[in-house]
């Protein structure tokens, strides 16, 4: 959609009402150096420590791949046993 005739667009991402999660590779770094694979994940994977640890880029691609890796098909937001993550979006920038 154009923005009051500019050169602006925005764009809706519907991941609830069309999902798109099997084909989905969005990963997300937080501000506080966790890897998030999901926005509606309930888990999150640790960059901050190996990296203050000094590990080799190697080792922290190898660390984002794992967490990419463990993505869920799908993030079960209709569900009746669906739970949201103790975070939310807001705080992660989604």
């Amino acid at each position: 959609m154009v923005v009051d005739g500019g050169p602006v667009k925005v764009g809706v991402i519907a991941s609830v009402t069309r999902p798109f999660c099997g084909a989905c590779d969005r990963t997300r770094l937080t501000a506080d150096g966790q890897i998030r694979n999901c926005l509606f994940a309930r888990s999150e994977n640790d960059l901050r420590t190996p990296l203050r640890s000094g590990a080799s880029d190697a080792e922290l691609a190898d660390r984002w791949r794992a967490a990419m890796w463990g993505k869920l098909p799908g993030h079960g937001i209709n569900d009746p046993s669906f739970l949201q993550p103790d975070r939310p979006m807001s705080a992660i920038g989604g």
